[in-house]
């Protein structure tokens, strides 16, 4: 009955000791050019920074850069706003819409696609491929990739 105890504490001793799976954690800027490159899309002009508009909340957040690849006919100007986590994103949503007044002169051109905390904006309409393109590398990212 000895050994069957210390056998019962060595496992449980063990167990402790035992690497958990970490979970996962957003993509750095690096990364989501990366996940870009894997879905065909490459970023060209990268300006840190650029909200688009006034906004002080959301040029602390923002990185604006051209985009091209797949079936988009010429560079895109995107900008992505990469927010502290989910909360933030809900709180910041709003004002992305706000801001894309200046830098989108046809609102029913507005493209977006969220993987929060990450959302990319920007003029639009974009081509089916590519949009699907970024919305796969944006959802990648935000998992961790």
């Amino acid at each position: 009955m000895t050994a069957l105890a210390a056998a019962a504490v060595l496992l449980a001793a063990c167990s402790a000791f035992t690497p958990q799976t970490p979970k996962p954690t957003m993509t750095d800027f690096a990364g989501i050019v990366s996940e870009l490159a894997r879905v065909g899309i490459s970023v060209d002009h990268v300006v840190s920074g650029d909200a688009g508009c006034d906004d002080e909340r959301l040029a602390r957040t923002a990185i604006s850069f051209d985009a091209s690849g797949l079936d988009a006919s010429s560079p895109t100007r995107i900008h992505l706003y990469s927010f502290r986590d989910p909360q933030t994103f809900d709180e910041l949503r709003p004002a992305v819409d706000l801001c894309a007044r200046s830098y989108v002169t046809d609102a029913a051109d507005y493209a977006t696609a969220e993987a929060p905390p990450y959302l990319l904006a920007g003029a639009g309409p974009w081509a089916p491929a590519f949009a699907d393109a970024l919305r796969t590398a944006l959802g990648r990212a935000a998992a961790g990739g």
